[in-house]
């Protein structure tokens, strides 16, 4: 797999496409911590780490809705494996004109672009959420 952020992004869109609760994908450590910044922002309702069929460790993601409708209306990979996007604080994109989130691999960790801001750090856009 080239681009586990992508995949994992793929699966939530899918499962949210088909109305499924959860979802589950490969485990890794970015893939966390950029779930716990979907959970921040309420994005999700959470994540547990769980086994997978084939024995290895993976995150079952929970996923929300309001009314019916899934709370993530779109989902897109900025930074991708062949061009990866760097960007000073004073350039992070707000997505939606700021009903949105980015997601920033910084020095600091992974956070949204109001956390980079506040933290006045720049770094990889990742992903946006809408």
């Amino acid at each position: 797999m080239n681009d586990p952020i992508g995949d994992m992004l793929t699966r939530i869109r899918n499962a949210q496409m088909r109305h499924k609760s959860t979802v589950i994908t490969p485990a890794s450590k970015l893939r966390g911590w950029v779930l716990d910044v979907l959970a921040d922002e309420g994005y999700i309702r959470g994540y547990e780490p769980t086994t997978g069929k084939d024995g290895h460790p993976a995150l079952e993601i929970s996923l929300r809705y309001y009314e019916g409708a899934p709370v993530i209306r779109e989902l897109k990979r900025v930074s991708k494996p062949g061009r990866r996007v760097y960007m000073s604080v004073s350039d992070l994109p707000a997505p939606r004109q700021g009903l949105g989130v980015s997601i920033v691999s910084t020095p600091r960790g992974v956070m949204s672009d109001a956390n980079a801001r506040a933290a006045n750090v720049g770094g990889e856009v990742l992903c946006t959420v809408f």
